[in-house]
């Protein structure tokens, strides 16, 4: 993990790292599919998104990746971006958070972004944790 980056990176560079934190964070299966899956018109952000999220700020050493998926999901819980939620469960999980650790996060999200976010979180959740066979 511990990649310091560089300011003459190239992106295609950036892009080739970022592509393989991607899959392992993911699962070469999503990832993949996204990209097989984008046209000229999605080609541009699936890019950037791989490059700068994933090549440039999940890679950096600082933080660990447990500790990037809680923000993450406590990010995107406040945001409302429950599609995102359900993608970056998985990616918790991948990452070494348990289902009570994804529980407090969005318990703690509900005292700081309220109640109706966390409870879109908390479903969203619930939803990619039975399909994994990680709750009843």
């Amino acid at each position: 993990m511990g990649h310091e980056n560089d300011p003459n990176e190239t992106l295609g560079e950036m892009f080739e790292r970022g592509l393989k934190v991607r899959r392992e964070v993911l699962g070469a299966d999503y990832v993949d599919k996204s990209l097989d899956s984008a046209n000229d018109f999605m080609m541009g952000l699936q890019h950037l998104t791989t490059e700068m999220a994933w090549g440039y700020s999940w890679a950096r050493p600082t933080l660990d990746r447990k500790m990037r998926s809680a923000m993450t999901l406590a990010m995107l819980t406040a945001l409302g971006r429950t599609h995102e939620v359900k993608l970056h469960v998985r990616g918790a999980i991948n990452n070494g958070l348990t289902v009570e650790d994804i529980k407090e996060i969005f318990i703690h999200a509900a005292a700081y972004c309220g109640v109706p976010a966390s409870l879109s979180s908390f479903n969203a959740a619930n939803e990619v944790l039975k399909e994994m066979g990680k709750v009843d």
